[in-house]
């Protein structure tokens, strides 16, 4: 264990409890879908790494604090109370069946108010791909604890979300998915399809399936996400998974990585692990061809860079597994592996770069100051975030 990055794990992860109200507690957290789920899984990982119990309370207060902030209506809305209609109980018992909002700080576009595509980013409402994460997030928690509720609301947010966000085209024949959604899910507030939402939702749902079998909590004869699973999985057939996006590419890897360990666990994913493989290779390409290490900070954000050192991370696992379980190796997949390899140094290059205090003092960083520091702590320790 590398104490060095353990010691900076531990000063970025307090540095964002402090900034965000999760400890010392405030009486009006600032709370972020996306940041707080990689936050759970870094403080896990904190868990793990000290068997020091402050940080699995870490972990639990910001799931409390996530549920009945995010979970329900802010009070810039007009509604109150849970988003999922439930009483003050059920609630409590079910906190995710309503979805969960993103917490962005304006309110969300009105039934009657026009589209507009640059204030759009800043308005609340609920995105699919925050709520894999947190879905991936509350599984890792029942993996640590043994705590079969955070399974189970993993479950029960993956079965509303998959519900609300797909959909059947006027004469269509093949579902798509709405990229955004009202905080109550009712309509959609961008109809365009994320391109790797279907993705993430397939893995997830495995993923969840996966942890639900090792609790023991999966009648054999009917696993709870089987509809959900066959749904995206067509949803999934024939698109393009290819991006140059830096957070997108770290997107694809870190499914490459969890996917790895589905198969040693027994799903049949390998033509899928392909696929991806071969979409991160050509992203990467086109990626490093525009030399965007060259570019001034004023043109880096910081949190898509690292979301593309933790997938590249994720390599170090898949290589493990497929080193240790002679069933997932292959010709094809180590030839693919040994092309990524020759990106391997990216990581390196973006961690080395922010963890620059002169670059972490730009304007760029200081306006996304949460969700970077939080992932370049999973970037600098990703086995909370990327091991399932």
């Amino acid at each position: 264990m590398n104490q060095n990055t353990t010691a900076l794990l531990n000063d970025f992860m307090t540095e964002f409890a402090n900034n965000t109200g999760l400890a010392p507690e405030s009486s009006h957290p600032k709370r972020y879908l996306w940041t707080d789920a990689f936050a759970v899984c870094n403080y896990l990982e904190l868990y793990n790494r000290t068997n020091d119990k402050k940080y699995l309370n870490l972990a639990l207060t910001l799931i409390y604090q996530v549920h009945h902030i995010l979970g329900k209506y802010s009070p810039a809305n007009e509604k109150s109370g849970w988003i999922s209609g439930l009483d003050m109980d059920n609630g409590e018992n079910h906190p995710t069946q309503g979805g969960l909002r993103i917490g962005k700080e304006m309110n969300e576009r009105g039934p009657n108010e026009p589209y507009n595509e640059s204030r759009e980013w800043d308005r609340d409402g609920q995105y699919y791909h925050y709520l894999t994460k947190w879905m991936h997030a509350l599984n890792n928690t029942s993996t640590i604890t043994g705590d079969t509720k955070y399974t189970k609301w993993a479950m029960e947010l993956a079965k509303t979300a998959h519900k609300k966000f797909t959909y059947l085209p006027n004469h269509g024949i093949r579902k798509r998915m709405y990229w955004k959604m009202s905080i109550d899910l009712n309509r959609p507030l961008v109809p365009s399809m994320g391109q790797h939402d279907p993705l993430d939702g397939y893995v997830t749902y495995c993923e969840i399936q996966n942890e639900m079998d090792n609790l023991d909590l999966t009648d054999n004869n009917e696993k709870p996400l089987s509809y959900e699973k066959k749904d995206m999985k067509k949803i999934c057939q024939g698109m393009s998974m290819v991006t140059d996006d830096p957070l997108g590419l770290g997107g694809l890897l870190s499914d490459a990585t969890q996917i790895t360990q589905l198969i040693n666990n027994g799903y049949n994913l390998f033509e899928l692990l392909e696929t991806i493989l071969d979409a991160a290779i050509v992203g990467i390409r086109s990626y490093i061809s525009s030399n965007p290490m060259e570019l001034s900070t004023n043109y880096r954000l910081a949190f898509r860079e690292l979301g593309l050192s933790i997938g590249i991370k994720g390599l170090i696992i898949i290589k493990d597994l497929i080193n240790n379980k002679p069933k997932i190796s292959g010709k094809s997949l180590e030839n693919r592996l040994n092309e990524l390899d020759n990106y391997t140094y990216l990581a390196e290059t973006i961690e080395k770069f922010w963890l620059d205090e002169n670059n972490r003092k730009t304007r760029n960083w200081v306006e996304h100051r949460d969700i970077n520091t939080v992932m370049l702590a999973t970037a600098l320790a990703p086995n909370g975030f990327l091991k399932i």
